[in-house]
C-alpha cells in the first residue's frame, strides 16, 4: 500500500496498491491536469530525490517553510510561535527527518490549520509526525482525499485556535476558504495569513481575489465586497500569502482599495473601450 501524491497539486491520497486514476483536486476548474498527463509520486521517492525544505525566519515568531526545487503548486507553509504554542499554517508535501528536527528545535508544532484544499498536501504525515490535530473548515470536507481522526472540521465563520489567533472562513476561492488572523504578530499590529484566499499580486500595494487562479476565473463583485467587509473587522496591518508575497504595512487599506478596483473592473469602470 502506498500513499500516492499527485505531482501537479502535491496532495497525498489514501493508501492503495495502485495509484488513483485521476486527481480529484486537479480535475476541476480551480486547478488543472498537467497537459502531459496525470502523474504520481510518493513521499519516499521525494526524499530520495533532490528536494529539500528551507526554513526561514521572516520576522519575530514567524517562519516560512518552502520546498526547492518547486514541487506541485509551490506554496509556502508558515510556522507561528505564540506563547509556547506553535501553529503550522498550510502545508507543503515534503516532510523529511531534517525538517522534523529543525521544527522540533523551534518548539515543534501544536496544531495545523489549512486555508483550502490546494494546500492539504501531505497534511496527515505532518500531523502524525508532530502528533497534532488538523483544522479544516467543514465546507471543504468533500475535498479531503486522505482521511484521519486527526482532522477536526470546524464550522461557522470563526474559530479560535489559541489566544489571539483566529481562523476566519471567507469563502470565495473555495466555499470553506479560510484565513488566519494573528492579532499579536507584527509588534501587536497584527498579521493576516491568507493562502491565496486573498492573493498578494506582483505589486505588493495591491491584492486580488479569484475563483480559479490558473484558469483566470474571477469572483463575483458581491463576494469580493463580502470578503473586504469581513477582513475590515479583523486586526492586521500586514499580509503574508502562500507564495512569499507580503503586504508589509497598511494591509487592511490595501484590501479595501483592491476590492474597489476589482469591483470597478468587473463593472467596466476601469476601461476606455
Amino acid at each position: 500500500m502506498e500513499n500516492f501524491i499527485c505531482t501537479t497539486c502535491g496532495v497525498q491520497y489514501e493508501g492503495s496498491i495502485n495509484h488513483p486514476n485521476n486527481c480529484l483536486i486537479c480535475n476541476e476548474e480551480r486547478q488543472y491536469v498537467n497537459p502531459n498527463g496525470q502523474s504520481w509520486t510518493t513521499l519516499e521517492s521525494m526524499k530520495m530525490g533532490t528536494y529539500q525544505n528551507s526554513i526561514i525566519l521572516e520576522e519575530q515568531g514567524l517562519y516560512s517553510i518552502k520546498t526547492s526545487p518547486k514541487f506541485g503548486i509551490g506554496q509556502t507553509a508558515y510556522l507561528i510561535q505564540m506563547d509556547g504554542f506553535n501553529i503550522l499554517w498550510d502545508c507543503i508535501t515534503l516532510l523529511d527527518d531534517h525538517t522534523i528536527e529543525a521544527i522540533n528545535q523551534l518548539g515543534g508544532v501544536d496544531a495545523i490549520a489549512l486555508s483550502h484544499p490546494h494546500y492539504y498536501s501531505s497534511q496527515i504525515e505532518w500531523a502524525e509526525a508532530f502528533d497534532v490535530p488538523i483544522y479544516i473548515h467543514e465546507d471543504d470536507r468533500e475535498w479531503v482525499v486522505r482521511t484521519s481522526d486527526r482532522i477536526i472540521f470546524w464550522s461557522g465563520d470563526t474559530h479560535e485556535l489559541h489566544k489571539e489567533i483566529m481562523l476566519h472562513r471567507l469563502g470565495g476561492h473555495f466555499k470553506g476558504g479560510a484565513v488566519l488572523e494573528w492579532k499579536n504578530g507584527n509588534n501587536q499590529k497584527g498579521i493576516l495569513l491568507t493562502g491565496d484566499i486573498i492573493q498578494v499580486v506582483a505589486d505588493p500595494n495591491w491584492v486580488s481575489f479569484m475563483y480559479s487562479y490558473p484558469n483566470l476565473i474571477p469572483l463575483p463583485a458581491s463576494k469580493v465586497q463580502e470578503i473586504s467587509n469581513a477582513v475590515n473587522e479583523l486586526t492586521f496591518d500586514r499580509i503574508y500569502n502562500a507564495f512569499h508575497g507580503v503586504v508589509t504595512y497598511d494591509a487592511k487599506n490595501v484590501v479595501r482599495k483592491s476590492a474597489r478596483r476589482y469591483i470597478d473592473a468587473l463593472n467596466g469602470k476601469l476601461f476606455n473601450t
